[in-house]
């Protein structure tokens, strides 16, 4: 009587394994996917303005926002900055890089606030870009950001017209995040703050 027991426990460990290396042989493709999954990016379109969005201390975002602005699809790149760096907001410290890389003053807008997270960020800038008369947006963020962010924004402007531009990362790339520990790191804190986003936290 014990034997078909012993041997229904060998089944589940085999299928166990297999799966196991199933997962093991296939884990670029699956983690490629998990990654992309968190990007989301269209092809840039003509609008009133740009939005670059803070937490970016390479100036990827930035830079993005003024390539994009130099390329003809808006006027003016409106740059969100939070306080707290050092008596500094952000959107001052990301101009000032922008402009010693070669882009205008009168590019840019900074829209200095007290955001603490995208959320709030929207909450904050929503309300000025509508008194602006901004009535469609680009919203430059870093790749790992575009989907939440896009997300955010669109709740609370709903109705903008945004298209969403991704800026690379200097540590996360879809295509092989989980192969460093700063990429690990990026996606897993990204996930989690897309979870407590969707719960309302």
């Amino acid at each position: 009587m014990k034997k078909p027991k012993n041997r229904s426990r060998g089944r589940s460990w085999l299928i166990v394994l297999a799966l196991a290396l199933l997962l093991f042989f296939t884990r670029t493709s699956w983690l490629g996917w998990l990654g992309g999954a968190l990007i989301e990016s269209g092809e840039p379109r003509r609008a009133d303005a740009i939005l670059v969005l803070a937490g970016d201390a390479w100036g990827n975002r930035i830079r993005k926002g003024g390539d994009l602005s130099r390329q003809g699809y808006a006027p003016l790149v409106f740059v969100s900055g939070p306080e707290g760096l050092y008596g500094f907001h952000e959107s001052e410290l990301a101009i000032r890089y922008a402009v010693k890389h070669g882009y205008p003053q009168d590019m840019f807008v900074a829209l200095p606030n007290t955001a603490r997270s995208t959320v709030e960020e929207a909450d904050q800038i929503v309300p000025e870009l509508e008194k602006r008369g901004v009535k469609s947006l680009i919203l430059v963020t870093s790749n790992y950001h575009t989907r939440r962010a896009a997300s955010t924004f669109r709740k609370r402007a709903a109705a903008m017209s945004i298209t969403v531009v991704a800026a690379p990362d200097r540590v996360f790339d879809p295509a092989n995040w989980w192969q460093s520990r700063d990429g690990q790191k990026q996606w897993f804190f990204e996930v989690t703050k897309t979870v407590a986003s969707v719960l309302g936290i």
